[in-house]
């Protein structure tokens, strides 16, 4: 055990049974922290290029970050990892809840799974002890009920902890996640599909090992500070609102550079749905497949989404482990389930305004029926509306669609597409692995209605309005995700008040300026991927980030959690080298960085015509030689150079060989040859 981390994580071998304890050397952890710094590594050494996602040599992790446990706040992050099935490459998926503490309360950094069972299973830890058990009981069964019974059925005086797959992760949607707490979801890369190929149903935890930090006494300290940012809260923000702010932010003829701590005030009271309105009024929020504005979807259709209206319905709050502000919520919704986790801006978008769909009831039940089937409800929304402009322009007639009458806005008919999606019935089996894969089977010219990057489904944050997006859905090794980099998330992190060599974006500036590539936009980009590499490596949530660094003291919890002295300069350059290794993991399975492109019409490729973003267009290929050039990778192909990438894997010293010696099921331990000096 090294101060933050368990020094430990565990291999199983679904394929054999057997269940291997390995050791990581304390020095591994100064050159990547943990999280997804350990995950990088790992999976980089030990999955084979051209392995098949679905495969018995993909490897499957859980991982907790280096902060987890240690007393800073916002630290109950964790993270699944995997070759996703949807990109190709590099996948990893990001969740709030309990699920975190739990890995480490059981002695280890990760968890991590190879090969294929011959039965559907899940892994137990328990009173010390790591088992496979069979799964028969529950496979088949939702999230929830599958957590339930699970939770019933463990013994020991603990209450385990949960992650496991639903029905859309047993029949290997491309599209499915994986859920812990009751339905929240780490939903993105299709890493449940691998779980779901792999026959393990969940992962039961339920530890009490002690973590041990350098100095609890100073993370205490900066934890209290923080918290008393997070507990500053105006009385006078309604949401209405919040409507008329964001049609000011598009009339306005500049841009104001954005403080997080009004956004903290936004997630404190109603948690990401403040956005909803917001966003559509000011250009952010993709409307009817990417084609639409705020002029489809104004504030008479959009009001059914209004965050007042949804927190009507909220009847607790809800908080992930170690966080302060408590942004998610129980909700009372209509129909069988009674109550439900309350939808994310990204869903409610998804499943609204991308569908002119405004049945606010119709989007808690899809909700609710999505975190159960344990699909991602991103993918799951983006799919439907390409359905939808599909059958608008005849590619789909009403016999392929089983019947259904998929007009836009068609409530009745998006919720039966999506069962239909969920149970792999007649259409819903072709859309079941997303837009990609069903644009490729449609033909037809299909394609120009996908709206995704790389494989993977855009989220819910328009490029045309901050270009910063744009360029994160074609250059991340996980692309078309919004949890990474934006320019309005540079200017909330305010890493130049920590990293002085960092620029320091204008009070006041030209929305022109947005679109017109520079070093300066460059490094501001390079430095968002840098530091949510740290965040997740960290275990930390972003939107604690949001209130920027000088207020969300990471780079101090680190020191006073590891007993090293860095400077942020040095733990950004931790963040790079995880870049580094994800990025090199993708060349290393024949994926290109030039593939991850954004959808054209995303890109302002033709550019609309009326609303927030009419005639905005994104010099996307300069704004990616530019990022790729500052990452010190080559500038026109997007890989890192191979000197680079050597030198990284050559400090970090590969896995030593595992000992496969063993009764099946027995836990072995093993050292892994991590550099020890």
């Amino acid at each position: 055990m090294t101060n933050g981390c368990m020094g430990k994580i565990l291999m199983v071998d679904l394929g054999s049974g057997r269940i291997v304890e390995e050791t990581i050397s304390p020095s591994f952890h100064q050159h990547l922290l943990s999280g997804m710094g350990l995950a990088a590594r790992l999976l980089y050494e030990r999955i084979p290029a051209g392995a098949d996602p679905l495969g018995p040599d993909n490897i499957l992790g859980f991982v907790a970050g280096l902060l987890t446990g240690s007393g800073a706040l916002f630290a109950g992050r964790w993270m699944a990892v995997g070759k996703s099935p949807l990109t190709g490459g590099w996948g990893d998926a990001n969740c709030g809840g309990t699920f975190a503490p739990a890995i480490k309360h059981c002695g280890y950094d990760g968890i991590f799974f190879k090969g294929i069972s011959p039965r559907p299973v899940y892994l137990q830890i328990s009173k010390g002890k790591a088992v496979l058990c069979d799964a028969e009981q529950v496979w088949g069964q939702d999230t929830v009920e599958t957590e339930r019974w699970l939770i019933q059925n463990t013994p020991g005086r603990k209450k385990p902890k949960v992650v496991c797959i639903g029905p859309a992760g047993e029949k290997c949607s491309l599209i499915a996640g994986i859920a812990n707490d009751g339905g929240r979801m780490a939903a993105r890369s299709g890493l449940g599909a691998v779980m779901g190929a792999k026959r393990l149903k969940a992962v039961v935890l339920a530890g009490n090992r002690k973590i041990s930090v350098h100095d609890r006494g100073r993370i205490h300290q900066l934890s209290r500070a923080c918290n008393k940012r997070v507990q500053l809260q105006p009385p006078f923000l309604s949401g209405p609102m919040m409507a008329r702010l964001g049609m000011a932010m598009r009339v306005l003829p500049v841009q104001l550079a954005q403080d997080g701590m009004l956004f903290k005030f936004m997630l404190k009271k109603w948690g990401t749905i403040s956005m909803n309105q917001f966003s559509v009024e000011m250009g952010d929020a993709p409307v009817q497949n990417w084609r639409g504005s705020h002029l489809d979807f104004g504030r008479s259709r959009s009001n059914a989404v209004n965050p007042d209206n949804i927190r009507q319905h909220e009847i607790a709050k809800y908080h992930c482990y170690s966080c302060p502000l408590g942004c998610g919520g129980i909700c009372r919704i209509k129909g069988k389930y009674g109550q439900g986790h309350k939808p994310e801006y990204e869903t409610v978008l998804a499943l609204g305004g991308l569908c002119m769909n405004e049945d606010l009831d119709s989007i808690f039940y899809l909700n609710e029926q999505l975190n159960r089937a344990g699909m991602d409800t991103i993918s799951a929304g983006a799919t439907v509306a390409f359905a939808l402009e599909c059958f608008e322009n005849g590619l789909i007639t009403r016999d392929d669609a089983d019947g259904l009458d998929l007009r836009w806005g068609n409530t009745d008919a998006i919720v039966a597409l999506i069962h239909k999606m969920i149970a792999r019935d007649g259409i819903g089996d072709l859309l079941a692995d997303g837009v990609a894969r069903a644009a490729g089977h449609i033909g037809k010219g299909a394609a120009a209605f996908a709206m995704h990057a790389g494989g993977q489904e855009l989220s819910m944050h328009d490029g045309r309005n901050d270009p910063g997006y744009a360029l994160h859905y074609c250059v991340e090794p996980t692309p078309g995700r919004h949890t990474i980099g934006s320019q309005l998330y540079y200017e909330m992190y305010r890493l130049w008040k920590k990293a002085p060599e960092l620029p320091k974006p204008a009070l006041i500036y030209g929305k022109s300026g947005k679109y017109k590539p520079s070093d300066k936009k460059a490094v501001m980009a390079v430095a968002c991927s840098q530091f949510v590499n740290l965040l997740n490596a960290a275990g930390m949530c972003l939107f604690g980030a949001f209130m920027g660094v000088d207020r969300f003291p990471i780079f101090e919890w680190l020191d006073a959690a590891t007993g090293r002295q860095q400077s942020p300069s040095q733990y950004l350059m931790i963040g790079q080298h995880i870049q580094d290794l994800r990025q090199a993991f993708n060349l290393r399975h024949g994926v290109q960085p030039g593939r991850f492109q954004a959808a054209d019409r995303s890109l302002g490729r033709p550019a609309l015509t009326a609303g927030a973003n009419a005639g905005r267009a994104i010099a996307i290929e300069e704004l990616k030689q530019d990022y790729w050039r500052m990452c010190g990778w080559d500038a026109q192909t997007g890989g890192p150079l191979p000197e680079k990438t050597v030198d990284l894997i050559e400090r970090t010293v590969p896995v030593a060989p595992v000992d496969e010696a063993g009764e099946q099921g027995a836990t072995q331990k093993t050292s892994v040859g991590m550099d020890d000096g």
